[in-house]
C-alpha cells in the first residue's frame, strides 16, 4: 500500500507506517535540519528510510507533477503551534496552522484512508467549535470554503451536508474518528497526549475505531509493589511506595484479577544498558554525549526513574517542566542525551539525529513516537485489506482475478 507523509520532521510516523507495511512514495518536510537528520540517515543506507523520495519544502507548494501513484493513505502531524498549551494558541487565526494543507491533499488525492497525529492542545474547550471544523473539513473535503467566507460559515455549511447524510458534499466522504491517546499505553516509555484523527473512504465500509492499550500503570504498580518482578529484573531492592499511589497499590493487593495488559514501560527499563554518558565506552554510543546545565527547581523536576518519562518538548535548556531531565536514583538531575531522548520516542539505535544537542532534542521532541506510529498503522493497514478483500468478493469471477 502507498503512502504519502506531509510534515514528516525526522520521520517517526513515517517510520511506523513502513513498519506496518506501508510504502511512503514522497516524504515532505520544510525544516533543513530535519531533512538533513533524513539523508544523513539515507546515505548511511539506514533500511526504513533509505528508500523515501524526500521533498523539501512548503507542503503548500510541493509539486504534483512528479506524483504518478495512486495513494492508499496520507499521513502526517500538521505543525502544532497554533493548538500547543505552550504556544500562542491562534488556532485559525495564526499562519502556521497547515490544517487547511492537509484538507486540501486528502481532497487532491482521494486516499482510502488518512491519519493525523496533532497536541493535546487543540482538544481544549477555547477550540472545540475550531477542531469541530477540522473534523468537518476532513469529513467532507470537497465543500471548500468559497472567497471571503469565515470559517464559521464555512462550518456552518460542513455541519448541514453532515445532517442531511452528505448531499451536496461532491461525493468524497471520510468517516472520521478522533481520539486522545496516552503513548504509555501503548509501550512507549514517555506519557505523551496527542490527539489522532483517522479517517477512512466512506465507500470502503470500514467501521474503525483506535486499537486497545497494551500497557497500564496498575500493571506496572502491579510489577513494582505487589510481585516486586519490576525491582529484581532491574537488580535492585525496592524503595518505600510512593504515597501517591498507596490507595491504588493496596486495591491491587487485595484484587483476584491481574491486569490485563503488560506494564507501561519507564526510563529505567528504557535506558538501563546504555553507559552514564560520562562513562568510559559511552563514546561509542551514537548521540550519547553528557549535556551540562541542569538543575532542578520548583515546578523544574525532570522525570523519575521509575515511571515513563514525562512528555519531551521540542526545547531544551527553556523547557519549562524539566521534561528533558531525568531524576537519578541519589535525587541529582541530568539532562537526557539525544540517544537517551530518541529511545525514548522508541527510535531505533541506528538511526543518527543530525546537528547540535539542542538541535537534535528540538527534533526528536517533535516527532511521533515509532511504536505508537506502528500501532495505529498496522490497525488501519489491517482494515484497509479486510476492505479490499471484501470488494474482491463482490466482484465477478474475471474481474477479480483481473484485479
Amino acid at each position: 500500500m502507498k503512502s504519502l507523509e506531509m510534515f514528516a520532521g525526522v520521520g517517526g510516523l513515517a517510520m511506523g507506517f513502513e513498519l506496518a507495511g506501508f510504502e511512503p512514495v514522497g516524504v515532505i518536510e520544510w525544516n533543513k535540519w530535519a531533512c538533513e537528520t533524513i539523508r544523513e540517515n539515507q546515505d548511511r543506507g539506514f533500511p526504513l528510510v533509505d528508500k523515501w523520495r524526500l521533498h523539501q519544502g512548503d507542503v503548500r507548494d510541493f509539486d504534483w507533477s512528479g506524483l504518478s501513484e495512486t495513494i492508499d493513505l496520507v499521513s502526517g502531524g500538521p505543525p502544532c503551534q497554533p493548538f500547543s498549551l505552550g504556544g500562542r494558541h491562534g488556532a485559525h487565526g495564526d499562519r502556521r496552522d497547515m490544517f487547511p494543507a492537509a484538507v486540501d491533499f486528502v481532497r487532491r488525492l482521494r486516499p482510502r484512508a488518512f491519519v493525523f497525529e496533532n497536541v493535546k492542545g487543540l482538544t481544549r474547550s477555547s477550540f472545540a467549535n475550531y477542531f469541530q471544523y477540522i473534523l468537518s473539513q476532513l469529513e467532507f473535503p470537497e465543500i471548500e470554503s468559497r472567497p471571503g467566507e469565515s470559517w464559521e460559515d464555512h462550518r456552518r455549511r460542513l455541519q448541514i451536508a453532515k445532517s442531511s447524510r452528505g448531499e451536496g458534499s461532491g461525493g468524497l466522504v471520510y468517516n472520521v474518528q478522533a481520539t486522545l491517546v496516552n503513548a504509555a499505553d501503548y509501550g512507549v516509555p514517555q506519557r505523551r497526549e496527542r490527539v489522532f484523527m483517522v479517517g477512512f473512504r466512506s465507500d470502503l465500509g470500514v467501521e474503525w475505531s483506535f486499537p486497545r492499550p497494551t500497557h497500564g500503570l496498575d500493571a506496572l504498580l502491579h510489577e513494582q509493589w505487589v510481585t516486586g518482578d519490576y525491582w529484581r529484573r532491574h537488580g535492585l531492592t525496592g524503595p518505600e511506595a510512593p504515597g501517591k499511589f498507596a490507595d491504588r497499590i493496596r486495591g491491587l493487593e487485595n484484587s483476584l484479577l491481574l491486569p490485563d495488559v503488560k506494564p507501561w514501560r519507564t526510563v529505567r527499563d528504557a535506558l538501563s544498558d546504555l553507559p552514564e554518558p560520562k562513562a568510559a565506552g559511552c563514546a561509542e554510543v551514537q548521540d550519547h554525549r553528557y549535556q551540562a546545565g541542569a538543575k532542578s527547581y520548583a515546578g523544574h523536576t525532570g522525570s523519575p526513574l521509575d515511571m515513563p518519562a514525562k512528555t519531551l518538548k521540542a526545547g531544551d535548556h527553556g523547557v519549562p517542566g524539566g521534561e528533558n531531565m531525568m531524576v537519578r536514583d541519589d535525587g541529582s538531575v541530568r539532562y537526557f542525551t539525544a540517544r537517551e531522548s530518541a529511545r525514548l520516542q522508541t527510535f531505533p539505535d541506528g538511526y543518527k539525529l543530525h546537528g547540535t544537542w539542542s538541535e537534535a532534542m528540538r527534533q526528536i521532541g517533535n516527532a511521533v513516537p515509532v511504536m505508537l506510529a506502528r500501532h495505529v498503522a498496522a490497525s488501519v493497514a489491517r482494515h484497509l485489506t479486510e476492505a479490499e478483500a471484501r470488494s474482491l468478493a463482490g466482484l465477478p469471477l474475471l474481474e477479480r482475478a483481473r484485479a
